[in-house]
């Protein structure tokens, strides 16, 4: 149904791409494949490499991996985080943007805790890339490290850390919310053992309780437990005029 093509890079970045373009070629042209494909941008490809990709494939990407270029030479010193990664993920916004391409959306991914890192970082990076670039979502891969030793060491439990930071960035895609309402502590970070949703209604209680048959979408959207497909049988259930309203 579908195919997802990444590489290493050995060499050129550009003779490598065409490596993989041309794999996606021999689908489409030759075996007259039209079901989804998604293609790996590498570090350092040409704009030429990287419309060629973004021609053939559904959804592109590149790998950002850090949210600056500090924090990236932590991890890959070789790379150059704006020049290489960061400046690539605005090619793909236009490319996306422009409608000129076949390719309908792209995407980025983080490395957590591996670089030292705090939450807010991440989420401002991102963030960015959603209002500048069109990102179409970000995806968060906890680090677990082989050698303890070897890179500085993850804060607390990672797994639990990139399952917030997918929630934190729901909040950013999916509910509304700003960069500067998402809930961090003094450090940056978002609490593990909370919800950030449910941590940022703690934080406003003269919000709460909502009325449901008066709040607008936006609020009721931000109620700790409803997201879209509940607020939409609560709405079709409850209106004005059947006495008491619900209130959360």
């Amino acid at each position: 149904q579908g195919l997802f093509l990444s590489s290493s890079v050995p060499g050129d970045p550009d003779r490598t791409m065409q490596s993989m373009v041309a794999a996606a070629e021999i689908l489409r042209r030759r075996h007259h494949f039209q079901g989804y494909i998604h293609l790996k941008v590498l570090p350092g490809a040409s704009r030429a490499a990287v419309e060629a990709a973004a021609a053939v494939a559904d959804r592109i990407s590149v790998n950002l991996e850090a949210p600056s270029a500090p924090r990236l030479r932590a991890l890959a010193p070789d790379k150059d985080w704006a020049g290489d990664l960061r400046e690539r993920v605005g090619w793909l916004g236009e490319m996306v943007a422009s409608g000129r391409f076949r390719a309908r959306s792209h995407t980025t991914q983080f490395v957590v805790g591996a670089a030292g890192e705090s939450d807010s970082e991440i989420i401002r990076c991102v963030a960015a890339c959603y209002a500048d670039e069109r990102l179409s979502r970000a995806y968060y891969s906890a680090y677990q490290p082989p050698d303890r030793d070897a890179l500085p060491g993850p804060r607390g439990d990672v797994l639990t850390r990139e399952h917030r930071l997918y929630q934190a960035d729901w909040l950013l895609r999916k509910y509304g919310f700003s960069v500067e309402e998402i809930p961090l502590d003094t450090q940056g970070n978002l609490d593990l053992g909370r919800d950030p949703k449910q941590a940022w209604a703690e934080r406003h209680p003269e919000l709460f309780p909502v009325e449901v048959n008066e709040a607008d979408y936006a609020m009721l959207l931000r109620v700790p437990g409803i997201g879209p497909k509940t607020l939409e049988r609560l709405k079709s259930r409850v209106t004005v005029g059947e006495g008491d309203a619900k209130r959360f």
